[in-house]
């Protein structure tokens, strides 16, 4: 009787590093593994780590810490540390975590067998932190499918070629390199096959795809993506302002499978501080850029990245960055607190913010964007969104549906990405059906779908 093998992975960071993990999880099944949610019984453990900020890069290092104990008791536990974080400390994670067994880099999926195969042969403390021109590359597995999950997110290209002062990425995955498009597409069909009904293409700046390589562009990949049968809608992320162009703008506008929301990082409403981060553009610009996308449509969706307290930001340049809130009109912010990357150049600047001041200028910028948020969502009030249905909802709301009703409250998203939660009993996890807006709060919407008799209160 063969022993059956298993896998455990955590993923801590961004999309990208979820679509890292599923390749990993594709390796790992390929050499016998099982995948399992259970800690407890995994033969490797992995931790596929982010460095963006400090605070998860310390979260990669507790995981992995709590298995010193573990690796005692079962010698043959294999612990791995993948990703960014892995990329950064090369040898010196083995410092923090001296149980350790592979320190894989950014590039080196591609070579995460081979250093299995080390293991096996006897080899300890293996580290792969060199870099490959190529991307890591895998098919989807056909077999691994979950039935209830209708998105998933697609890397398009990696690395970065902006060098914003206050960023890891060029350091951590290396120089800007997209993929082939003939790849992408067939990647993409075998998710359409087997149930996806959206797809998020990812990239630290889409807008670039494939200049380097003089290939198509990022516009005439959502083209050809959007040929793919079965694909209902395409997100994609991130886009840099600086190379926002009219190209995009128009497939955005013109593309049907091509949501109506745009992720666009602004980081600052400051010129002064927009200079120092080295992010291209001027506020003007990206106002202008703005402009243009809402006259080519409208209805569009707007969210945006902000950073606060950045090195000699001072309160001018601050009430810049709050202006801009109300000039933009986003629907939603990610906003955080501007944290020292040691191998980012901002780290060195003179004049940083005190960390009290900057909690409260965060505070003062979350507090204002929930008024605009909700702000927004109530004016959706009695119009009609069309939803892509993902199952049901954690949300209930007394009095939303009629006592009589035994319909189940599902959940969804809009094309310009609102939450919306309706009642149905006939709806499923990958329909796309029109929803009547009846209630907005500051997060979310409530609505019936059209022929669903609303609760009269």
């Amino acid at each position: 009787m063969s022993y059956k093998k298993y896998a455990y992975i955590n993923t801590i960071g961004c999309q990208m590093n979820v679509y890292d993990s599923e390749k990993l999880a594709g390796i790992l099944k390929s050499r016998g593994f099982e995948i399992t949610d259970g800690m407890d019984k995994a033969d490797i453990v992995v931790c596929n780590t982010c460095s963006i900020r400090h605070k998860a890069e310390e979260k990669a290092f507790s995981f992995l810490g709590r298995f010193a104990r573990e690796k005692k008791k079962r010698p043959d536990l294999i612990t791995v540390m993948a990703g960014c974080v892995a990329q950064q400390e090369g040898e010196k994670a083995f410092v923090r975590v001296p149980h350790l067994d592979i320190v894989l880099g950014t590039q080196a999926f591609s070579r995460f067998g081979q250093h299995l195969d080390a293991l096996e042969s006897g080899k300890k403390q293996i580290v792969d932190i060199g870099e490959s021109h190529i991307i890591f590359e895998a098919m989807p597995d056909e077999a691994g499918f979950d039935e209830n999950k209708i998105s998933k997110f697609i890397t398009i290209m990696q690395g970065c070629d902006n060098y914003c002062t206050y960023c890891v990425v060029p350091y951590v995955r290396g120089r800007e390199r997209s993929r082939n498009h003939d790849a992408i597409v067939d990647e993409i069909k075998i998710l359409a096959k087997n149930g996806i009904r959206e797809i998020t293409l990812l990239g630290q700046n889409v807008n670039s795809y494939g200049i380097k390589e003089e290939g198509i562009s990022f516009p005439q990949l959502l083209k050809k993506v959007s040929e793919v049968e079965g694909i209902a809608r395409i997100r994609f992320a991130t886009s840099h302002p600086k190379d926002l162009s009219m190209e995009l703008i128009h497939a955005i506008r013109d593309i049907d499978k091509v949501c109506k929301h745009l992720h666009l990082p602004v980081q600052s409403g400051s010129n002064k501080i927009l200079k120092k981060m080295n992010r291209g553009y001027t506020r003007q610009t990206y106002i202008e850029r703005i402009k243009a996308l809402k006259k080519a449509c409208p209805d569009i969706g707007l969210s945006t990245d902000i950073i606060v307290g950045f090195p000699s930001e001072d309160t001018k340049d601050f009430n810049d960055t709050m202006e801009l809130l109300s000039e933009v009109g986003f629907d939603s912010i990610f906003a955080f607190a501007y944290s020292d990357r040691s191998s980012a150049p901002a780290a060195k600047f003179a004049d940083q913010v005190d960390e009290k001041e900057k909690m409260s200028r965060l505070n003062q910028l979350l507090e204002l964007q929930d008024i605009y948020t909700e702000k927004k969502n109530k004016a959706l009030v009695g119009s009609k969104l069309e939803v892509l249905v993902e199952g049901e909802s954690l949300k209930q709301r007394d009095g939303f549906l009629k006592t009589s009703d035994k319909m189940k409250q599902m959940t969804g998203r809009s094309a310009s990405n609102k939450i919306v939660h309706f009642p149905s009993d006939t709806s499923a996890i990958g329909d796309l059906i029109t929803i009547q807006i009846e209630e907005a709060y500051p997060h979310s919407l409530w609505g019936y779908p059209l022929g669903v008799e609303k609760n009269e209160k």
